[in-house]
């Protein structure tokens, strides 16, 4: 009877051990998204550089785009921020940026520093449209279709690569 008093924690610990090592095999940028080949949710907010002008997903209907959740604040998009940059020179793909919890002078300051990417950028200040996009943090990109239908979520930061390997063949795909 003692040593069942002790064998019980022991198993659940150890099936606790299990699930842990298995979760940790697992790549957090690979998170299924339930928005995969669903419609964009809309949205109506402001542009960042012009606050009295508002845009709508519905705005790029015919075209496939690119929506990058971005801010000032997060370190990963100054890693990402050069890889856009060359995606806008070598005019790939039309982007648009959601600055995400963002002041909006830290913003446009962040955006004269590093370059600017974007078509143009909205202004997301309190969440509510990443929200609705499951957004987990900053970055992450979304690519729409000339329908409005989300086509792929990458969760961090775009690498070179992943322009070469996993975009360029979907954006090529999407046009056709």
């Amino acid at each position: 009877m003692k040593a069942l008093k002790y064998i019980i924690p022991l198993a659940i610990f150890a099936a606790l051990c299990v699930f842990l090592a298995i979760g940790l095999t697992k790549d957090p940028r690979k998170v299924p998204s339930p928005f995969i080949d669903k419609p964009a949710p809309a949205f109506a907010i402001a542009k960042l550089h012009e606050p009295e002008a508002k845009f709508s997903p519905a705005d790029m209907k015919g075209k496939v785009w690119l929506l990058n959740v971005w801010a000032s604040w997060c370190v990963s998009c100054r890693v990402e921020h050069p890889v856009l940059n060359d995606m806008n020179r070598r005019g790939l793909v039309p982007i648009v940026g959601l600055n995400y919890k963002d002041q909006r002078a830290d913003a446009t300051k962040w955006l004269k520093q590093h370059g600017d990417p974007y078509l143009f950028s909205v202004w997301d200040f309190d969440g509510k449209v990443g929200i609705d996009y499951g957004v987990y943090g900053a970055p992450e990109t979304f690519v729409i279709d000339k329908q409005g239908i989300i086509r792929y979520k990458h969760i961090g930061p775009i690498s070179p690569d992943d322009v070469q390997k996993i975009f360029l063949p979907l954006l090529a795909k999407l046009n056709a």
